[in-house]
């Protein structure tokens, strides 16, 4: 992220200060934050874009808004803008409505620094909307609409933010909790597996004999300051709720809450999915469980082969560790929210493992594929519990665990397919099974 230009003082005139930014620093800028705007026909377009730079979904700090200014190329191709400005009476226009929109549709509201430059043109003026970054989520209610909507800007274009990138909107603002720790209003302790949930707490040295199942559900009771209380009730409601990482779990069926919580692992005997498939396993109940039965069906299949004259002569197919890291990181940081299952497919030379939802917007995709990427949790609550039960590294280790692990059997590199509905991680065979396969 750049930080904003310096803000220059203008010499003193008969009226006042004024504050000044540099046009030609703001140019050579990223244009995701900058929109350049020549006569202003729209004023709801640049209420729109003021509400997306206050919403900052891209993390660049808040944007400008520059009103009499024009983007374009010159004949090498490379950006150009040149600065016909306002005359005096459009300036004055458009400051004024967009100062009250910007207080009055906007919510919260927003009051953007306004900065005067002088245009190209004798007698006209640049007017500069300096929108900073906010701690909230702004809406924006045009005049004669029922209802508002959120923006923020995806690239160079302000758009309207819905289904995913509208709730990680409102998670990253706090304006609503992270999904795994909301309450599940259409859930309720009979939901829960209690043989399960005692035994998870168990295993993670957190039971409690004398401790009632309700206590454990209620919005006071938390076994670590890393976990939410269990579950809770709404204001002035008696039944309690469980929230939706137990039910995940510790749940009978996560399955009637969330229909894509399960994982299908399928085995192919060849090198593409054209081939009849030999097995299919759709894998049901608790995600702790699906992730140990997954880990089990592929062991079936993982087998080492010997070479003597091989410095390292036992080589497995794939490292297990690998295996599990790969497994356990789909199944922990997917979104559950996607009715697509958790996908595990072996063919001959390879493993596929898809984990539906797209990479964090706030996860850096170069840093990710080379395993340099700082911890961003979809689901923090299952990372914790599974890393309490010994079946993921430490936060943010995964990647790096599978890339090493991998280069350490000399095996070829993982491959990452990162797509905006899923992530898939591609682990592909130990060469001497390879050439074992093809008779070589």
């Amino acid at each position: 992220m750049r930080p904003f230009p310096r803000r220059k003082m203008a010499q003193s005139s008969k009226n006042s200060m004024k504050s000044r930014i540099d046009l030609n620093e703001l140019a050579a800028r990223e244009s995701e934050q900058v929109e350049w705007k020549r006569s202003v026909a729209d004023i709801e377009d640049v209420i729109r874009t003021i509400t997306a730079f206050s919403n900052d979904f891209q993390n660049m700090g808040g944007g400008y808004v520059v009103c009499g200014a024009e983007e374009s190329r010159d004949e090498y191709g490379f950006q150009k803008v040149t600065y016909p400005g306002l005359t005096s009476g459009r300036f004055k226009e458009i400051e004024g409505k967009v100062m009250s929109d910007a207080r009055e549709k906007i919510d919260p509201a927003v009051t953007p620094v306004v900065d005067e430059l002088p245009g190209g043109i004798e007698g006209r003026r640049v007017l500069v909307f300096i929108v900073p970054a906010t701690g909230y989520a702004h809406s924006y209610r045009p005049s004669g609409k029922d209802s508002s909507a959120y923006y923020v800007r995806l690239s160079r274009e302000t758009v309207e933010a819905r289904n995913g990138v509208l709730r990680e909107l409102l998670v990253r603002k706090q304006a609503l909790p992270p999904w795994d720790r909301r309450l599940n209003e259409a859930a309720g302790i009979s939901d829960i597996d209690l043989l399960a949930f005692r035994d998870v707490l168990t295993q993670v040295g957190a039971w409690n004999p004398s401790v009632t199942v309700d206590d454990y559900f209620s919005d006071v009771m938390r076994i670590s300051d890393f976990v939410p209380p269990f579950g809770g009730n709404r204001p002035l409601e008696p039944a309690i709720h469980p929230r939706n990482f137990a039910l995940l779990l510790f749940g009978k069926e996560p399955t009637r809450f969330f229909p894509g919580a399960w994982t299908k692992v399928s085995f192919y005997p060849g090198k593409d999915r054209s081939e009849q498939t030999a097995q299919r396993h759709d894998l049901t109940g608790t995600v702790v469980g699906q992730a140990k039965k997954a880990l089990e069906l592929l062991r079936t299949h993982t087998s080492t082969l010997y070479d003597k004259e091989s410095p390292a002569p036992n080589a497995a197919n794939y490292p297990e560790r690998a295996l599990q890291e790969a497994v356990v990181n789909a199944v922990v940081h997917r979104d559950y929210e996607q009715e697509d299952p958790t996908n595990i497919t072996v063919f001959a030379d390879r493993v596929e493992i898809r984990s539906p939802g797209a990479l964090p917007r706030a996860v850096s995709k170069d840093k990710f594929l080379s395993g340099k990427a700082s911890p961003s949790w979809r689901n923090q609550t299952l990372a914790y519990f599974f890393n309490k039960l010994q079946l993921a590294q430490a936060e943010g280790q995964g990647i790096p665990t599978i890339l090493r692990t991998m280069k350490q059997l000399g095996s070829p590199a993982p491959q990452f397919d990162l797509e905006e509905a899923a992530v898939t991680c591609v682990l592909p065979a130990h060469p001497r099974h390879e050439a074992m396969r093809r008779g070589c």
